[in-house]
């Protein structure tokens, strides 16, 4: 059990040690109290708290039990703030004076430390949330005796959860509606106290994570998150690799991020980091796991002598050989059928084209020529391209890419 501080005196239980300055005369007053018992064989937790007016008249008092074996003392008396404060909003409260024994919490509501614990920096956010909608919240460090009746009241549920234990511990699980679980079985949230068994969680922590979310509490619209350090002994290695990149996601902006199209990689990356380590007119960027070349723009392989358009029309996956012809018909200024894709280089003559398929199209901006209506400013009377040296010299290079292929 914790023992009593003694921080701060004070002759009158009235008067405070610590005082802010800035406490408004009709400041209301918000005392609670946190504990944790070791003295069972399965360890208790609980708290009290209360609300009075400035001449401490009781408005509000409740006291609840705190299930989970791993809590902390510090963890229970944030929780007992986090839940005064709560009450005080929804009594319309404005100014109110936040009455401590603890230190450690004076010091995290002064904003004097931060904690590096995950548990506690997540509960502390809550608490400084809730804050910013009163009008003035000051933290004051007392002793135990100005703080005695709180203590009661956490002490009370210590010791009823003692005097009903009975042997049979067996706890329901509201997601599969098993209810023979043993404690051990179950799994506490420890921003919110719900209680699921640990299969349930396992499932539900896989399911978020596949489906690209950061598992938050299982109950109906809680909006608690699980932390990865609550759940690190629930999880497969590749499971946490999962929700570490989840959290990496969180902290890059949607629009920031960036994924190496490297199939086996895939790595997520910042479009802001990328462009600070090279020149901004270059567009190619190395991925930063794997080392391969892929363009900024647009996010897919590093495609030197093809454009983005160029290179999309390739397909999802094209080949080096693809790569290469697409490469040397914008070196010769060939055009691509759009019908039947057929390579057509203009020899001599006007913009349109008819192809041997029947497909009429410009040949300098690759409108289409319907019903004799056209499209744009280049074209004149129809021109159907033959053979020619250039077409002859696509065919030869064709078959010499597919003889090199077989030779492979």
């Amino acid at each position: 059990m914790e023992e009593e501080s003694t921080l701060v005196r004070a002759e009158d239980p009235k008067h405070v040690g610590r005082v802010s300055s800035e406490i408004k005369p009709d400041s209301y007053r918000l005392y609670f109290k946190g504990l944790v018992s070791e003295e069972t064989v399965e360890l208790l937790a609980g708290f009290g708290v209360a609300i009075c007016d400035k001449d401490d008249n009781l408005l509000f008092q409740m006291k609840e039990q705190v299930h989970d074996s791993r809590v902390t003392v510090l963890e229970v008396e944030i929780m007992a703030l986090k839940r005064g404060l709560t009450e005080a909003v929804g009594l319309g409260i404005d100014n109110i004076s936040i009455y401590s024994d603890h230190y450690r919490i004076f010091e995290l509501v002064m904003e004097k430390s931060a904690s590096a614990e995950e548990n506690f920096a997540l509960l502390m956010d809550n608490v400084q949330h809730i804050r910013q909608r009163l009008t003035s919240s000051f933290p004051v460090l007392v002793t135990r005796n100005q703080i005695k009746f709180v203590y009661e009241l956490a002490m009370e549920t210590i010791v009823s959860e003692i005097t009903i234990h009975i042997p049979d511990h067996n706890k329901t699980c509201s997601i599969c509606s098993d209810d023979n679980f043993e404690p051990e079985q179950m799994f506490t949230v420890a921003l919110c106290g719900h209680e699921f068994c640990v299969e349930c969680v396992k499932r539900h922590i896989e399911v978020r994570l596949l489906a690209g979310g950061v598992p938050r509490c299982l109950h109906y619209q809680c909006e608690s998150k699980l932390t990865l350090a609550n759940c690190a002994n629930l999880l497969t290695s590749k499971l946490k690799a999962m929700w570490e990149l989840r959290i990496e996601e969180e902290s890059i902006p949607v629009e920031e991020r960036v994924y190496c199209p490297n199939p086996r990689c895939s790595s997520l990356m910042s479009v802001t980091k990328l462009s600070n380590s090279t020149r901004e007119d270059v567009t190619m960027r190395s991925c930063v796991k794997c080392g391969e070349p892929f363009c900024i723009n647009c996010k897919l392989p590093w495609h030197s002598n093809l454009s983005c358009n160029d290179y999309k029309s390739l397909g999802p996956n094209p080949t080096a050989d693809d790569i290469k012809l697409k490469a040397l018909a914008n070196q010769k200024m060939w055009r691509q059928c759009e019908n039947c894709k057929n390579v057509i280089e203009l020899s001599e003559g006007c913009m349109h084209i008819t192809c041997r398929c029947g497909h009429q199209f410009c040949y300098k901006c690759g409108a289409k020529w319907i019903s004799g209506r056209v499209f744009c400013t280049h074209s004149r009377p129809p021109y159907t391209p033959s053979m020619t040296s250039h077409e002859e010299e696509l065919e030869k290079y064709i078959g010499d890419l597919r003889r090199g292929t077989q030779d492979d």
